[in-house]
């Protein structure tokens, strides 16, 4: 009898090449030392690597499109170079197609397209995936917008009208991943109920990608002097639930953990339905 398939959950590794991110920034800024970041995390087990190039933590302010591309195309492009997958963060239609140029296979837009008005063509006029997350405003003002009925309702309406618009300015459905955009515009409850209801989001026929890592929402399970290191547990946590509920990827910080943590899953799954099939026999 064959043995069942482990279903696959893919780790997306952090790459943040900023000053001010709320976790990491400044410790990759240098770009010798991103290029040989994004080539540990592939080490530890990342699928893909996400090089982002401005910070979209609470309050931050916009970098202009120079910066930003300065810091992240060198970096895509020596990775993809070394045979890394290369996802570029961004929600600037212009660094996205350098970053498509330079053989980046995803676009992270946390905006979802919203933010710039030209990425949706970017998207459709490539072979790249794109990433929608669910998002209400830029950090400066994005805590002023954490306001729902429902959030797992409203949520996953909003970023459903959002992926309708992608197709109807012509991106194809393959091409897009969904991501409920978890601290933007969403306070602590907010970002729990939504990972108690993920399938809703998977309702709407996507891949789902969950990006809880290092969260300021893990920081109240943890002690008053915890560090964003400490924040890695809770985050692996989710990550092996969400991958339980099904998303096809998780975004995380630390590769290593998450990637034992998955194989924990995926074995302890294949045992499952090993044993399944055998009491069916």
């Amino acid at each position: 009898m064959a043995k069942p398939a482990p279903r696959r959950t893919l780790i997306m590794g952090v790459l943040n090449v900023t000053p001010d991110s709320f976790s990491d920034g400044g410790e990759y800024l240098d770009t010798e030392a991103a290029i040989k970041r994004g080539m540990q995390l592939v080490e530890e087990g990342a699928d893909i690597i996400d090089v982002g190039g401005e910070s979209t933590r609470p309050g931050a302010a916009r970098v202009t499109l120079e910066q930003e591309q300065l810091r992240v195309i060198p970096v895509i492009g020596a990775l993809v170079r070394a045979g890394a997958t290369v996802s570029v963060d961004t929600m600037n239609a212009s660094t996205a197609l350098q970053a498509v140029d330079f053989g980046a296979k995803y676009i992270n837009d946390v905006s979802g397209g919203i933010a710039d008005f030209f990425m949706a063509r970017v998207v459709r006029e490539s072979d790249a995936m794109f990433i929608a997350s669910h998002w209400r405003g830029h950090s400066v003002e994005m805590d002023a917008q954490a306001l729902y009925k429902d959030a797992p309702s409203d949520i996953t309406r909003e970023l459903g009208a959002r992926v309708a618009a992608l197709l109807a300015d012509g991106v194809r459905p393959e091409q897009l991943v969904v991501d409920p955009g978890l601290g933007f515009a969403k306070n602590a409850e907010h970002n729990w109920q939504m990972l108690g209801r993920l399938g809703d989001l998977l309702a709407l026929g996507y891949p789902l990608l969950v990006g809880a890592s290092r969260k300021r929402f893990l920081s109240s399970l943890l002690p008053d002097d915890a560090t964003m290191e400490d924040r890695d547990a809770a985050t692996v946590a989710v990550s092996v639930l969400a991958a339980q509920a099904g998303a096809w990827g998780v975004r995380v910080h630390a590769v290593a953990r998450t990637y034992a943590a998955l194989r924990v899953l995926e074995s302890w799954e294949h045992g499952a339905a090993f044993r399944a099939q055998g009491a069916g026999a």
